[in-house]
Order: structure tokens, then C-alpha cells, then sequence
């Protein structure tokens, strides 16, 4: 099957959250369903409320047996293979900034798709890359990362807004653009993580 680049990113974008859902599960000591449950609900949540947002149902997921079989052999991986998943975690944020990078794009070409003014489309990027993660955290119990001080939300408007400003302003291809701006919101996300970047905190 051959896939086009912007398949290839959210197929990528899907196994990382999958990751990322599968080890959040065993964190937990969720059983299989548990796992299954979390692993699918970060890979597709944000996907799917973008979707239903802009009336595209059925959503991606449902007519993407690629996308459902790279989850499921994703969470029965990391599930397999957790005891040593669970001791790389510069690897674990790194899958889930991936995600985020790649979700974030993919949200936008969506928005991009059905002629939406650009703001919106950045918007989209955003829930398409956060709201997964979201759902995971709030099924789990953890303060959702989305409204803590970490650079998540920001480092996706930051990568999102960079590639329609190349898209639009530049020559760069689409390709280009769109590796180059997933690039800047991974990097913006690990910097972030390893040198303790926070946003200002909100005081009555």
C-alpha cells in the first residue's frame, strides 16, 4: 500500500500516542481492556472530536484499518515490552512529542481541506494534537498536561503557525514545510522537558 506523506505522519502520529496511551494503561495496572481502551482513546481522541467539528464522519478511524491495526500492534508491543519502555523515559516523551508535532499538522491540512480562515485551522492542529492526550490523562486520573504550565498547547500553536507561514510566504514545498514545522514543535516540546521551560502561572 503505497502512502501519501500526510498518511504517513498520521500514521506515525497515531502509533507514538498508541505508545503513549499503552504505557499511561500499565502505569495504572489497568488490565487488556484498560489498555486497548486508553491506547485507541489517545491515538484517535483528538482526530475524532476534529472531525466531528468540522462534520467529516464518518470520523478518520472508522474507515482506517491501517490506522486501527498500527494501534493495536502498538499497545500489544508496549505491553509486551513495558519493563524496559518503562526506563526509557526521555524515549516515552519523546514518542509523545512526535505525536503531538505530527497531529498538529495533520489537524490543520484537514482544517486547510474544507476552506477554513487560518486561524481556525491552527486551532484544529491543536485539538487534533492535544485532546488525545487530554482524554488520557483525565481517564487516568492526572492533571491533564494541556493545562499545566508545560510547554504542549504553546509548542504546537508555535509549530502550527510556522508552517502556514512557510506554506504561504515561502517556496518550500508542502513536504517541506510540514517536516520542518513537526521538527520545531518536537524540539520546542523536549526543550522545554529537559530544561524545565514553563509558562507564566495565572494569579488571582
Amino acid at each position: 500500500m503505497h502512502l501519501t506523506f500526510v498518511q504517513a505522519l498520521e500514521l506515525c502520529g497515531t502509533i507514538a500516542f498508541a505508545v503513549s496511551g499503552a504505557t499511561a494503561a500499565i502505569n495504572k495496572s489497568y488490565d487488556l481492556i484498560g489498555l486497548l481502551s486508553l491506547s485507541f482513546i489517545t491515538a484517535i481522541g483528538g482526530g475524532t472530536i476534529r472531525d466531528l467539528l468540522i462534520g467529516a464522519t464518518p470520523v478518520a478511524w472508522m474507515t482506517n484499518e491501517l490506522s486501527n491495526s498500527a494501534i493495536l500492534i502498538a499497545a500489544i508491543i508496549a505491553a509486551l515490552f513495558f519493563s524496559y519502555i518503562k526506563k526509557l523515559v526521555r524515549l516515552l516523551s519523546t514518542f509523545d512529542a512526535i505525536g503531538l508535532g505530527m497531529f498538529t499538522i495533520t489537524g490543520i491540512n484537514k482544517g486547510m481541506a474544507v476552506g477554513l480562515p487560518l486561524p481556525i485551522c491552527v486551532a484544529l492542529g491543536v485539538i487534533t494534537g492535544t485532546f488525545g492526550g487530554l482524554l488520557r490523562d483525565v481517564i487516568c486520573g492526572e492533571q491533564p498536561i494541556l493545562f499545566t504550565r508545560e510547554i504542549y498547547a504553546a509548542a504546537s500553536i508555535a509549530g502550527g503557525t510556522l508552517y502556514l507561514l512557510t506554506g504561504h510566504y515561502t517556496g518550500l514545498s508542502g513536504d517541506v514545510a510540514q517536516s520542518i514545522s513537526i521538527a520545531v514543535i518536537v524540539a520546542i516540546r523536549l526543550f522545554s522537558l529537559h530544561f524545565n521551560w514553563q509558562l507564566p502561572r495565572l494569579r488571582g
